[in-house]
């Protein structure tokens, strides 16, 4: 790849890529494993003054132990808000209220429901490769732009086989999330 017009859009395919790449990432860690942690609650919106505030805005989140999580407000009245917001949130956890702090009890996985939220992962992991292949089409495309404004055809050719082994990797590195994540759930 000789040409200088082409280098801005290696640097975005890998710019956008790697943000594809790192989405599914962090869509990973939200998909339960059956140990607490406290980023699960980070869906969880509670209404604070009028306003739908993180959880983590109006309350400590930790974990005492790898099945549980306790969550202690700042405000002794944002109890019944920070419970609300936890079951309007539809995560499947069942809070309990002791008058001071919420406290949530994750159940063991049953092989059941691993396999389910393994298809969840194997779903978000493809949702994550349609995203790459969308972006090696949007770079081809530019490429073939500027092609027409002069670029010559064997440094578009290059550039276009270029893109493909570097959808390939990501697509690779998707994977490789993908498999560590179905290990790490599917592990008693």
């Amino acid at each position: 790849m000789s040409d200088p017009r082409l280098q801005p859009l290696f640097d975005q395919l890998k710019k956008s890529m790697d943000a594809a790449v790192d989405h599914a990432a962090n869509e990973f860690t939200k998909i339960r494993a059956g140990k607490a942690h406290p980023s699960m609650l980070d869906v969880v919106k509670v209404e604070y003054y009028g306003q739908l505030v993180p959880i983590s805005q109006v309350a400590n989140i930790n974990t005492p132990d790898a099945r549980s999580i306790a969550i202690q407000p700042w405000e002794k009245n944002m109890i019944q808000a920070i419970e609300k917001g936890i079951i309007i949130s539809n995560l499947g956890f069942a809070p309990s209220n002791d008058g001071l702090m919420i406290r949530i009890s994750l159940p063991p996985l049953t092989e059941e429901r691993r396999k389910d939220i393994v298809k969840k992962v194997k779903a978000e992991a493809e949702s994550a490769k349609v995203q790459v292949r969308n972006i090696r089409k949007d770079i081809n495309e530019a490429i073939k732009k500027v092609q027409k404004d002069g670029v010559p055809e064997d440094d578009a050719k290059t550039a276009e086989a270029q893109v493909q082994k570097t959808t390939d990797n990501y697509i690779k590195k998707i994977d490789e999330l993908c498999a560590a994540k179905e290990a790490d759930l599917m592990q008693v």
